[in-house]
């Protein structure tokens, strides 16, 4: 799924995202530079109990493009980030609690002061009794430091198992309801597919969780995300340096401002930094090894760690979608 930079003829049309300097149009393309490290995240691997109908990682009981991160390959970066005043630490997968050695992940960041956030489906692999003991653990020790996103794509049985597939709805609720009288700080996220507005929306989760007993603000945007669809359509305009003017925005708005993902390619020797969580297979938006890499990485997507909006994501979630992970 890597990119290439084909260049084209004189009377040849330049394909949309492709050349990571202009546009389809021959205009300037935007880049977005690393205001601060805030959040970076790390892709515990892509293997997930479930396959969804539209994942925009791929994940899958049997995709493990992106393999397992071990404890010690986390640390590393963990300590890089300590010194960068890096506030928050995301885990993502697939699913994290898949990996073996997610315990010690979570406690090693937690003990160095970071705020964590987990992306689970609180199904299965979390409800486990070993992962339950060990959160339980966490919690005591961290509180609210700790907090768990549960993807609940929606506030409907019918429309969640519509996306993640038969009989995942109440593995699902039970995690949640587990979290939430649990006492941990549980946020949900869900999608905005489904032809109804955002206040439409957050009144039937705010029903549901009323309804379940949990202490979650659906109308507080950082206890119930609601992210933009990325149907990959070609119809998705790129974003010019003349964009910001005409949006009202803000490169320092984007995800990469603040953001970075670590993952491990199956067969890789080490992990790579990428610009953030949505661009897991695309080689040509490396940054290098460490995080000190990539903010010098230079020439095709970066210029100078600045990145280049070369990819429809950019477009479709961040940009125009307003979306953002953390």
């Amino acid at each position: 799924m890597s990119t290439t930079f084909a260049t084209p003829s004189a009377t040849e049309p330049l394909a949309k995202f492709t050349d990571p300097d202009v546009t389809a149009t021959g205009e300037p393309r935007a880049r977005v530079a690393l205001r601060q490290l805030e959040t970076l995240w790390f892709n515990t691997g892509t293997l997930c109990n479930i396959t969804c109908r539209n994942c925009y990682i791929e994940s899958s009981p049997t995709n493990d493009a992106l393999v397992y991160l071990t404890a010690a390959e986390v640390s590393r970066f963990l300590n890089e980030a300590k010194q960068l005043g890096t506030r928050e630490i995301g885990f993502t997968g697939g699913e994290p609690f898949m990996n073996p050695e997610i315990l010690a992940m979570l406690g090693e960041a937690l003990a160095m002061g970071f705020d964590v956030l987990v992306l689970t489906n609180a199904m299965t692999p979390m409800q486990r009794p070993r992962i339950k003991e060990g959160l339980m653990e966490l919690h005591r020790r961290f509180g609210s430091k700790l907090c768990l996103r549960v993807s609940l794509d929606h506030h409907t049985q019918a429309r969640h198992e519509e996306e993640r597939g038969l009989n995942t709805w109440q593995p699902a609720i039970l995690g949640l309801d587990w979290l939430c009288a649990s006492g941990f700080r549980t946020a949900i996220a869900g999608r905005t597919c489904w032809h109804e507005t955002a206040d439409m929306a957050r009144q039937g989760y705010a029903q549901l969780f009323k309804e379940r007993g949990w202490s979650i603000d659906a109308d507080d945007a950082g206890q119930l995300m609601l992210f933009p669809e990325m149907a990959g359509s070609d119809t998705v305009p790129e974003i010019t340096t003349r964009c910001w003017s005409i949006l009202g925005k803000s490169p320092d708005e984007m995800m990469c401002a603040s953001s970075r993902m670590v993952v491990k390619r199956n067969g890789a020797v080490a992990p790579v930094v990428l610009p953030c969580t949505l661009l897991p297979y695309d080689t040509a938006f490396e940054m290098g090894t460490t995080l000190a890499d990539a903010g010098k990485a230079d020439g095709g997507m970066f210029d100078s760690g600045a990145v280049k909006l070369c990819h429809r994501h950019c477009a479709e979630f961040c940009v125009l979608g307003g979306g953002s992970c953390s």
